[in-house]
């Protein structure tokens, strides 16, 4: 059972967590503050959606932003066809309790309509093709600004943005031609053609939303938490065994008490060894880590020391 909508996180009850909640609800006015903005300013907007954990707060933000109405966009998921079934069913029912517009966008459907080629090989994944598709569904339908859940401290590119991020007529960012945001002052001007994405969760961390997460009692796929899978091991990775992967000469499947910090593509996206099965566990489990959860799980961000900037250039999240 959810807790009902409130002005902030439930009080704590533990010792020591006084600030903890403080700064929770600080974070938490920021967000709504910007959902707010861009719903005030923006005439057609999408909250991006993977099923993931920043979704899963950006979604209890929107609700909170606009309550007791329903929050005034659409929610879209970038489908690869390869994403982990616990996601798409959670997805799902997430969606039908929230009576919230789903829009599916499809990267299959991007390869059969010869948007993409799709990678093949032992090695192949299409989580790169996902920004086709992605730039594609914001043109059909026209959104001007997008909300995704990237947060500064994922990745080394993602501190180079702004919370109003603004992408060309190509979907093309970059970084040298952000605008300033003093005194949380936000431009909402577009040229014609370009579109914004906008990252409510800048300013978090994700021991932030971890602590968010259990306050709110926030409901996540069940694959955050310490299972049993089959996974073999891959360049220092964990990579759960399926259809979807090609293993290499001697990569042997093996059972594995694991969890996941991140979901996406099951073809890029690794677990790592663990045995926490509460949110008490995963958040002292991520207190005590000193690797960011892309740096640890995510192929695509290994590519190179640019990998991730490269794609943002492209029109990537």
């Amino acid at each position: 059972m959810r807790p009902a909508l409130t002005d902030g996180p439930a009080a704590a009850t533990v010792s020591g967590v006084g600030y903890e909640v403080s700064h929770l609800r600080a974070l938490e006015s920021e967000a709504i503050h910007i959902m707010r903005e861009v719903a005030a300013e923006v005439e057609r907007a999408v909250l991006l959606f993977s099923g993931g954990k920043d979704s899963v707060v950006l979604l209890r933000l929107a609700e909170k932003a606009f309550y007791p109405a329903r929050f005034p966009f659409a929610v879209m998921h970038v489908d690869t066809g390869q994403n982990f079934p616990e996601v798409l069913e959670f997805r799902d029912r997430r969606m039908e309790e929230l009576d919230a517009r789903l829009i599916v966008a499809s990267v299959q459907d991007s390869i059969d309509s010869g948007r993409v080629v799709d990678e093949t090989g032992p090695r192949a994944s299409r989580n790169r093709l996902q920004t086709v598709t992605l730039l594609d569904a914001i043109t059909e339908h026209d959104f001007r600004a997008a909300f995704g859940g990237a947060r500064r401290d994922e990745e080394r590119a993602r501190a180079k943005e702004r919370i109003f991020s603004f992408r060309d007529d190509f979907g093309g960012w970059d970084p040298k031609t952000q605008r300033p945001e003093l005194w949380s002052l936000y431009n909402a001007h577009m040229n014609p053609g370009e579109h914004m994405r906008v990252f409510p969760l800048s300013n978090w961390t994700e021991l932030d939303v971890w602590q968010y997460i259990r306050e709110e009692e926030l409901e996540i796929p069940a694959m955050y938490f310490a299972h049993t899978r089959e996974v073999f091991a891959r360049d220092g990775m964990l990579y759960a065994t399926s259809p979807f992967v090609e293993l290499l000469p001697g990569e042997e499947p093996f059972e594995e008490s694991v969890r996941y910090r991140t979901v996406g593509d099951m073809s890029c996206t690794g677990a790592v060894r663990s045995t926490a099965s509460t949110l008490d566990d995963v958040v002292a489990e991520i207190a005590a880590t000193r690797i960011t959860e892309r740096g640890e799980t995510r192929a695509d961000d290994r590519a190179s020391e640019a990998a991730m900037e490269d794609r943002k250039r492209e029109g990537y999240f």
